[in-house]
Formats: structure tokens, C-alpha cells, sequence
């Protein structure tokens, strides 16, 4: 990132805090930070500012949002954030949050945590500078902004590994960094198509298993393929697939609607990609996906378990998507955490992101910082471990 462009201060904001590193301006709405600071600061990510509006409007329900501007005379940085309560019995192995809920038949809120949450509410946390300057007023403000919106721990939510190099310099005296469940990633730029791929990257073993699974959906009706930007006249089909697989999972943390979808393909129908799988006219499977500078960035996935598990759609979805983003020129498929089981087998690499996390209280953070250590969801988690590089976490 390039230094950020001059740019003039708006007549008012919100709340206004001062650092050793400059000012700091706090914003509740996307919308009052003027487009120019949004372009310079996100507008290279595939989530750019509309993005960011996109989120805040449709799942406003969930979070509170919080924007902080950071100034030093010209100079200027965006950093979005969002207040949430999260279950800290997420992070703990099945039987913790086994022994959490019977303990919360006595103590409700035991372990329900309320945060400020540096970050996107639906997607990688990316910094909206790395200039130093920025970096330590985001430092010195965020306590302040927590003690603001009622919350005791500040959370550096999802950051990709590649920022260690400019945010650990600041944050590790205060902060704990561990790792927060990896995204995962496959380089297409040596694959001529996704039988080549599978020829020369899989496994025998589950590279036989994949081809007997669909050597038998000849026997089935066909299933159809399309690639759309905009799905608005689908939504109502495609929801309700999108609910089948949230309620299947795990671990979560945001919860899409069927606005989300909606606005995803209509106000950014130039990155936005819905591929959608027909059989006999009916909508069995989608994913929606966000197309930017050559990589493919799979969002979410929605399915019809009526029929997916006998269809092997996981599967179908995974090859037909690897094709068209080799035939259409892609360099990269990125996808997003957890499902890592078939991930592992498919041969992706794991693409860490960070956590990095306080407590406010000055006292209780050491503690807060040894307890992080036993609590974060990589720790418990057995498939991440298996992956080539893993350690790379």
C-alpha cells in the first residue's frame, strides 16, 4: 500500500479521540466517510467500500458498526470495526462447550463475551493502511472506543499473515497473536484444466474415490451449470439452500439473509459471480464468489441435502468452479475457513490469518493474554494440523 492520499476532513464526526500518532475520528456509518478515503484505503481488495456498505446495511441487525479515521495532518487511514457478543466457549474443544452449557444452566452469561471486533463482519480483515503512523493511532485509540461501546476485549479479527510484518511491530507488547482459523488456497497457474489438476496434484487414492463419484452421476439426470452476476430474481430460491448448509455447520459467526445475496450481484455485479447447479430445471446447489485481480474468492456455499450428499455436490461445485476459473485466465482460488477435511484432500494450501487480541484492563490483560493461548479454535481443531504448512500459523 502506497501512502494515503491527501484528503480533507469532514466538517464533523461523530467522536473525536487524540493519539501521540494523530487524531482519530469514529464514525458509526460507512456511509458519512467520504468515497475518495474509501477508494485509497480498500478499493485494491476484492470486499472494497461497497462491500463494507453492503454489510453494514444488511446485517445491521447482528452488529454495531464502528469506522475510525485516522489523521495526521494530510495524511489519512480508514479502519472499519464492529461491537459484537461472542461465545468464548467457541474456541474450546467439544467437550469444553459441552461442560460451558450445562454450566450456563446456573451462570447465563459465562463466557459471553462482548467485543470490539477490528475488522470485516463477513470476511478477512484487512488494514486500511500499513503506514506506521496509522497503525499506532488505531494502537492508541482502540481501548478508548472499547470502553465507548461497553467492551473489554479488542480483537484484530481474521488478519492475513502477510500484514505480520507491519502490525506485530505495534500490537505485540499489548496484544496476543494467535491464529484464527486459515483460509485455504489453490494456485491455479500450473493447470491446464481441473483434470490436469487432479492428475498431477491429488492423491491416488482420493483421486480415484473423486472419478468414481462421478463416473456414477451419468447414471443421474443431468446437472446444469450457470454463471450470473446478479441473482435478485433468485434469491428466494437460492435462501433457503443457503440456510440448509448454515444450519449444518459447526462454527459460524456472521448469518447471511436473502438482502445480502440480493445487493451482493446488484451493486457489485462487476466482481460479484453466482454459480448455480440445475437438475431438471430445479436449483440444487449455489456459490457465490467475488472475482478480483485474478483470484477467485468462494464466499459461501448453499445446497439442497435432499439430494446433495447423493450427488456428491460438494464435489461437483469444487470441480466446476476450478474449471471455469482455469478456463476464464485465474491464478488463484481462495477459500474461506473451515470444511477442511475435504480441503485436506484436495491438496489446498492453508492461507494463515491472526487473531490478535487485549484485554482493556491493564491488570487483567496478562491473564486475559495467557488464557488466549488455550482458547483459540486452531488449537482444537485436528484437520489444521495435517496440512503441509501448518506451521506456517
Amino acid at each position: 500500500m502506497g501512502p494515503m492520499p491527501q484528503v480533507a476532513a469532514p466538517p464533523e464526526s461523530r467522536e473525536q479521540l487524540c493519539t501521540a500518532a494523530g487524531t482519530v475520528e469514529v464514525y458509526r456509518s460507512c456511509a458519512d466517510i467520504e468515497p475518495e478515503l474509501w477508494e485509497a484505503c480498500y478499493g485494491g481488495h476484492a470486499a472494497d467500500g461497497r462491500y463494507y456498505r453492503i454489510v453494514e446495511e444488511c446485517l445491521g441487525d447482528q452488529f454495531a458498526f464502528r469506522y475510525l479515521v485516522m489523521r495526521n495532518g494530510s495524511q489519512a487511514a480508514l479502519q472499519p470495526a464492529l461491537v459484537v457478543d461472542q461465545d468464548g466457549a467457541a474456541g474450546l474443544p467439544r467437550w469444553g462447550r459441552r461442560l460451558v452449557a450445562l454450566a450456563r444452566k446456573v451462570f447465563p452469561r459465562l463466557l459471553r463475551l462482548r467485543l470490539l471486533m477490528v475488522g470485516c463482519a463477513a470476511g478477512e480483515g484487512h488494514p486500511g493502511s500499513l503506514e506506521r503512523w496509522a497503525l499506532e493511532a488505531l494502537h492508541g485509540a482502540l481501548p478508548a472506543v472499547a470502553r465507548s461501546v461497553g467492551a473489554p476485549i479488542i480483537v484484530l479479527k481474521d488478519i492475513p499473515a502477510e500484514y505480520r510484518h507491519a502490525i506485530t511491530p505495534v500490537f505485540e507488547r499489548d496484544y496476543r497473536r494467535v491464529p484464527g482459523l486459515p483460509a485455504a488456497v489453490l494456485d491455479l497457474a500450473d493447470y491446464s484444466s481441473f483434470e490436469d489438476y487432479l492428475q498431477n496434484r491429488v492423491g491416488k487414492s482420493f483421486r480415484k474415490n473423486l472419478r468414481r463419484k462421478f463416473r456414477k452421476l451419468a447414471a443421474a439426470p443431468e446437472i446444469t451449470m450457470e454463471v450470473i452476476a446478479d441473482a435478485g430474481p433468485l434469491v428466494d430460491e437460492l435462501f433457503p439452500l443457503y440456510w440448509q448448509t448454515f444450519q449444518r455447520a459447526e462454527l459460524e459467526f456472521e448469518i447471511l439473509n436473502r438482502e445480502f445475496f440480493d445487493r451482493l450481484g446488484r451493486d457489485m455485479p462487476d466482481k460479484t459471480r453466482f454459480f448455480i447447479w440445475r437438475q431438471q430445471g430445479r436449483i440444487i446447489a449455489f456459490n457465490v464468489c467475488l472475482v478480483h485481480d485474478g483470484v477467485m474468492y468462494d464466499l459461501d456455499l448453499g445446497m439442497d441435502y435432499s439430494v446433495a450428499l447423493n450427488l456428491h455436490m460438494y464435489f461437483v461445485t469444487w470441480r466446476d468452479i476450478v474449471q471455469w476459473s482455469i478456463e476464464q485466465g485465474l491464478r488463484m482460488y481462495h477459500a474461506g475457513p473451515l470444511n477442511y477435511d475435504p480441503k485436506l484432500h484436495l491438496k489446498l494450501e492453508l492461507a494463515p490469518q491472526d487473531l490478535y487480541a487485549r484485554h482493556v484492563n491493564g491488570w487483567l490483560n496478562p491473564l486475559f493474554k495467557l488464557a488466549m493461548g488455550f482458547m483459540h479454535p486452531v488449537r482444537h481443531n485436528p484437520l489444521i494440523a495435517k496440512f503441509e504448512n501448518a506451521r506456517e500459523l
